[in-house]
């Protein structure tokens, strides 16, 4: 179990908007559920709980964030510096698939 670390104010800001991306890319179906998150960013699922659960933990890496950045187009202004809209490229609604 590693250590608390004391961790700045911008720095937990940082880590509640990485959550928070997370998140809204499961709600818009793009990524199937925080498994596959995990695995596809290199991150211990129980790490990344955990860190959720208590910011202090000392679990979280930058790059945990690297995929929301290449792949789900979140902004790095945003989730470094919490300026602007959450994505680099508005999002267009999902058609419907036709049955």
């Amino acid at each position: 179990m590693p250590a608390k670390r004391e961790y700045t104010n911008e720095t937990k800001a940082i880590m509640l908007r990485f959550f928070e991306a997370v998140d809204m890319v499961i709600s818009q179906k793009r990524i199937r559920g925080i498994q596959t998150y995990c695995t596809l960013a290199g991150i211990d699922r129980r790490h990344y709980y955990g860190q959720k659960k208590d910011l202090g933990r000392g679990w979280f890496q930058m790059s945990w964030m690297l995929p929301l950045l290449k792949e789900f187009s979140i902004s790095s202004d945003w989730i470094l510096l919490g300026k602007g809209g959450m994505f680099t490229v508005k999002m267009e609604k999902k058609e419907a698939i036709p049955a």
